[in-house]
């Protein structure tokens, strides 16, 4: 705990040092009024920013002060609170793909002041803010953070012609992934499961679609798409590396509107309505493929018998009661298919659930309550024959929670608020059409636990140069049952035949508590109005692990809770940042380091078996991790010719040095984890050729991941026994890919509704033969050649016709 009272000390003193020390022509005006003897008074402009079409309120719109040199940016409600002396001002409201919006207004008392803005126009050329106070690369404490536009997400080039969210962000620095055809994604050295990916605040499990090709998120119901590094705040917790935050659309409360898209895929339609104009709307978002509507045209009865398409179903419903309570309810199912006749199917699927409530209790005293419902299952079997079976396994969480933010003038904010979620966890269990050996089925215990947090985070501004940004969170978890718990054999490995005792314990009885705080701290100090350097610090705790020693997409992965025989992941992370803007603003730099410590990082001995394993804790191992690197970003947001070039250089280590031997990985040393990847090089860029005509490319190269190699094979007893070298000590070859795409927008008319575009897209244009991984075949008696597995070894073409109305 004294680490803990001496950040906090180290906070306070700061504050009260840089205060002290800093020049009076950087001061706030706040501090300047505060020695005045009659200080005026001052009163708060609040309310929403949303779009004059549509009435969606925008994250993250800057209103500002000119005049004063204050300024705010709208929480993820499109919610603004601004405090300022009294007086006329001239308000700006700005936001990228927007018009400018400028109110003067006379402040004598505390004033709502909504604003909506307007997209900006075929006709107009774009704006571009340039004010050097609201530009938010420089003067935002937050780093780490990176924030893609549904318009820059569609721009890209995607594989057969599919918009998708997750394959845009691993286009930017510090994101990776194992491989084409995988799910998830890498974020600055942490595992798939170490990433907290929210769907309108409710948890997404798995995010795929067709084995890892697609995401589930449909563009067309997607609104904002924001994900945190590092320096993650305070309000989210459970995982280590990441939050992928993605909000859907709340619906068209002006007009009926509606969108969709036909490709070669899959189809999608977006259907919005006001039920009462301008206070109540909903959304209706769907999506398939039919790859098994073209397989049922097949001659061959076996390929008729087929199954595999995916399905998506979002829908969002949002009433305004008054200007100080608004109601959101969101949903979301989808689900993959997937069959060979009579002798394998499997599916996976998410559900999930939100409703929200926004209420005002002041201009300065923003809530929102949110109880949440997701559910993640898989199933596998054998539908037919002597062997039939079916296999079902997934996780369930239910959460509760409550955020507040206190505007408590225009140099500080703070954020704080409380949550829960209670887990349920179904590791497995699987049936038998006919008894085998007089059995019926097979099931591993299901488990259960509770998760509870509380935190604060405040944003203070000491003055125009220096922002901190602090806090804390303080989470407890508890493994709960009815289930067994086994006892080990004290100096000995962990087998079953150790076990010494077990104990059973009753319907929600506490097995195990972990608790622990985590704080937080960033620091921003702006040089000038194109130049600031950011830190930050965080330590974050996970308390569930996906269990999986396959990288195959074929869902057979084990959601597992802490229990008393494996501890939470406990990862600290420091993170040093410069950015600058130049040539006017147009261009964004930033350069980045980072150093991540983890702690208690599950792995698995060789040969590990994980499914219907009763004592899954004997084939874990225990072990912890390292991950470093530099960031480098050069972006051009807005213009003709608009996109950003790439580029990290990170390690990622992972290092297994148990008690005994067969507990130990590469014999106690450091070895490169499975998504290690040196370089990482991406450059996206889009070119208007003209009002209807864009092209837009996409480049990708990064080093290959590591596998492990045999060294060599014995014979005993008729048995071919491998020997493999130390773990993850080779790599595959390097991969790359060029991607392509062309958009032709119709012709637009004044009064048509109607707006149309073909996109024209080449995957892997000069069909590069990516190795996915190395395998090893032979005679049955011994591995002898290695052959290179290559998911898409040639370019893959399609047309996709997108429509809005």
């Amino acid at each position: 705990m004294r680490k803990y009272y001496l950040i906090g000390f180290i906070c306070g003193l700061l504050t009260h040092v840089i205060q002290a020390q800093t020049p009076a022509h950087l001061q706030s005006n706040n501090y300047k009024s505060s020695r005045t003897k009659n200080p005026v008074k001052s009163y708060t402009i609040s309310g929403l920013v949303k779009d004059k079409t549509n009435g969606e309120v925008l994250i993250g719109a800057t209103v500002y002060i000119r005049s004063l040199g204050k300024g705010t940016a709208t929480n993820v409600y499109g919610f603004y609170s601004l405090t300022v002396p009294k007086g006329t001002y001239q308000v700006i409201c700005s936001y990228i793909g927007y018009q400018n919006l400028v109110q003067n207004i006379r402040l004598e008392s505390n004033q709502k002041l909504h604003l909506e803005m307007s997209p900006t126009s075929d006709q107009l050329d774009e704006i571009v803010v340039t004010d050097k106070k609201i530009n938010e690369h420089i003067t935002k404490v937050e780093m780490s953070v990176e924030k893609l536009s549904m318009e820059q997400i569609k721009s890209m080039p995607a594989f057969l012609g599919e918009v998708d969210v997750i394959k845009s962000i691993i286009a930017l620095p510090g994101v990776s992934t194992v491989g084409e055809g995988t799910t998830g994604f890498n974020v600055r050295g942490g595992g798939v499961d170490q990433n907290l990916v929210l769907l309108d605040e409710s948890i997404v499990y798995n995010s795929s679609h067709l084995f890892g090709f697609f995401s589930i998120f449909n563009p067309n119901s997607v609104k904002d798409v924001k994900l945190y590094k590092g320096a993650i705040p305070a309000k989210y917790g459970g995982r280590l590396s990441s939050v992928l935050d993605i909000r859907q659309k709340e619906g068209n409360t002006k007009q009926f509107s509606g969108a969709g898209g036909i490709g070669l895929v899959s189809s999608r339609l977006t259907l919005e309505t006001p039920i009462v104009k301008d206070k109540s709307s909903l959304l209706i978002a769907g999506r398939r493929s039919y790859a098994d509507l073209f397989l049922k045209l097949s001659p061959n009865e076996a390929l008729r018998k087929n199954k595999a398409y995916f399905y998506d179903l979002n829908t969002k419903f949002n009433y305004t009661i008054n200007d100080n309570n608004r109601l959101y309810v969101s949903g979301y199912f989808g689900r993959d298919v997937f069959g060979l006749g009579d002798e394998f199917n499997f599916s996976w699927g998410n559900t999930a659930a939100t409703i929200r409530w926004n209420h005002l209790f002041s201009s300065k005293l923003f809530s929102n309550v949110s109880a949440m419902f997701s559910d993640y299952n898989y199933s596998l079997g054998v539908p037919q024959g002597s062997f039939a079976f079916s296999w079902d396994a997934g996780i369930k969480s239910y959460q509760l929670k409550n955020d507040l933010t206190w505007f408590i003038n225009s140099n500080y904010t703070l954020d704080f608020g409380v949550s829960g979620i209670l887990y349920q966890f179904q590791p497995g269990k699987i049936k038998f059409s006919n008894a085998l050996e007089g059995v019926t089925s097979l099931s591993v215990e299901p488990e259960k636990a509770l998760e509870m947090a509380a935190y604060f985070n405040s944003e203070h501004k000491l003055n125009n140069a220096l922002t901190l940004n602090y806090g804390l969170r303080y989470s407890a978890f508890m493994n709960m049952g009815e289930r067994k718990v086994h006892t080990y054999k004290e100096g000995a490995p962990r087998r079953d035949e150790n076990v010494v005792s077990t104990r059973n314990y009753s319907n929600n009885e506490v097995i195990q508590t972990y608790q622990g705080l985590e704080p937080r701290i960033g620091l921003r100090w702006q040089l000038n109005e194109s130049n600031s350097v950011k830190m930050s610090y965080a330590r974050n705790r996970q308390y569930i692990h996906l269990i999986s020693n396959t990288t195959a997409p074929i869902p057979t992965d084990i959601w597992k809770a802490s229990d008393s025989h494996i501890p939470p992941q406990i990862a600290d992370q420091v993170a040093l940042g410069y950015f600058h803007n130049f040539a006017h603003h147009t261009f964004e730099l930033s350069a980045e380091v980072y150093y991540k410590k983890m702690q208690n990082l599950v792995d698995y001995k060789n040969g590990a078996e994980l499914l219907l394993n009763e004592n899954l804790e004997t084939e874990l191992l225990s072990g912890e991790g390292r991950a470093y690197g530099l960031e480098l970003m050069l972006k051009k947001p807005t213009g003709k010719l608009n996109g950003w070039i790439s580029y990290t250089l990170a390690r990622t280590e992972r290092m297994v040095n148990g008690a005994f031997p067969e507990e130990r990985i590469n014999n106690g040393n450091y070895y490169p984890a499975d998504y290690d990847k040196l370089h990482n090089f991406t450059m996206v860029a889009t070119y208007q050729a003209t009002k209807r005509l864009s092209i837009s490319a996409n480049f990708v190269y990064n080093t290959g991941r590591p596998f492990t190699l045999p060294d060599a094979k014995y014979q005993y007893s008729n048995m071919t026994i491998i020997d493999y070298s130390g773990r993850n000590q080779n790599r595959i070859p390097d991969y790359h890919r060029l991607d392509l795409s062309v958009t032709l927008k119709g012709k637009g008319k004044p009064n048509r509704k109607w707006k149309g575009e073909w996109v024209f897209s080449l995957y892997n244009v000069y069909s590069r033969r990516n190795a996915y991984s190395i395998y090893f075949s032979g005679d049955g008696q011994a591995q002898n050649d290695a052959t290179k597995l290559s998911i898409l070894g040639s370019v893959v073409p399609a047309v996709t016709y997108n429509f809005s109305f």
